[in-house]
C-alpha cells in the first residue's frame, strides 16, 4: 500500500509551514504527522544539501507518494528541481504538486509541465538580477552612494553636535554627512545625556 509523505519548506524562521500542511489536507491527502517533513532553509540551497530533504529520501520507498504545495518548495533552480524529480522517479516515488493541479511530476506530462514552468521562473529571476544590476550601475554613474550609510567618526560627531546645537535639522545633517538619520539622532542623544550629566554635577 502506498504511503503518503509531505515535504514543506519555508525560507526564513519568521515563516511557518502550517499553511502548506493545511493546503495538502484541503486537497484531500491524509498525511500522518510522522510523514510530514518540514524545514526552514532557502530554496537556493541545493536539495541534496538540506537536512530535511535528505531525511525524506531516507524514509521514501517504492510506490510511496510525495506531496508538495508548489514547485519552488523543491527548489528555485531548474536543474536542481529536475534532478530531484528524476531521483524520485528512479525510486518509483510519485510526486504530486498541488499548484499544478495535483499532476504527478514523475509522469511524462508532469515532467514537461514542470520543466516549462521552472524554466520560465528562472528566466524571470535572471531578468530581475539584470534589472537590479542595471539600476545599481545607473545609480553609481549618477554619483549616488551605494551600500550602508557611513558611520560618523569622532571628529565629525563633534561637528554634528555643534550644528545640532545651532538648530540644524537631523535629516539635512544625515544627507550632508552621508549617514542615516538614526546615526544623527544617536549623536543628539549622547549630547543630551552629556548635558544632563553636567547639570547633575
Amino acid at each position: 500500500m502506498s504511503r503518503v509523505f509531505a515535504y514543506c519548506r519555508v525560507s526564513t524562521a519568521d515563516q511557518t509551514t502550517d499553511n502548506q500542511i493545511q493546503e495538502i489536507a484541503a486537497a484531500g491527502f491524509t498525511v500522518q504527522k510522522s510523514r510530514v517533513i518540514a524545514e526552514t532553509v532557502s530554496g537556493s540551497v541545493p536539495a541534496m544539501e538540506r537536512k530535511g530533504f535528505m531525511a525524506l529520501l531516507n524514509k521514501l520507498e517504492a510506490a510511496d507518494v510525495l506531496i508538495v504545495t508548489k514547485l519552488d518548495r523543491l527548489g528555485r533552480n531548474t536543474m536542481d528541481v529536475l534532478a530531484s524529480v528524476e531521483r524520485f522517479a528512479s525510486m518509483q516515488v510519485r510526486v504530486h504538486c498541488l499548484a499544478l493541479g495535483g499532476v504527478d511530476l514523475t509522469s511524462s506530462a508532469g515532467r514537461f509541465t514542470m520543466t516549462v514552468i521552472a524554466a520560465v521562473a528562472e528566466f524571470e529571476r535572471d531578468l530581475l538580477v539584470d534589472r537590479t544590476q542595471s539600476g545599481l550601475a545607473r545609480a553609481k554613474a549618477q554619483g549616488k552612494v551605494l551600500g550602508r550609510p557611513r558611520s560618523v567618526d569622532a571628529q565629525a560627531s563633534k561637528l554634528v553636535m555643534e550644528r545640532l546645537e545651532r538648530g540644524e535639522a537631523v535629516a539635512a545633517l544625515a544627507r550632508e554627512f552621508g549617514t542615516s538619520r538614526q546615526s544623527i539622532m544617536r549623536i543628539r542623544e549622547k549630547q543630551t545625556k552629556a548635558h544632563q550629566t553636567v547639570a547633575l554635577t
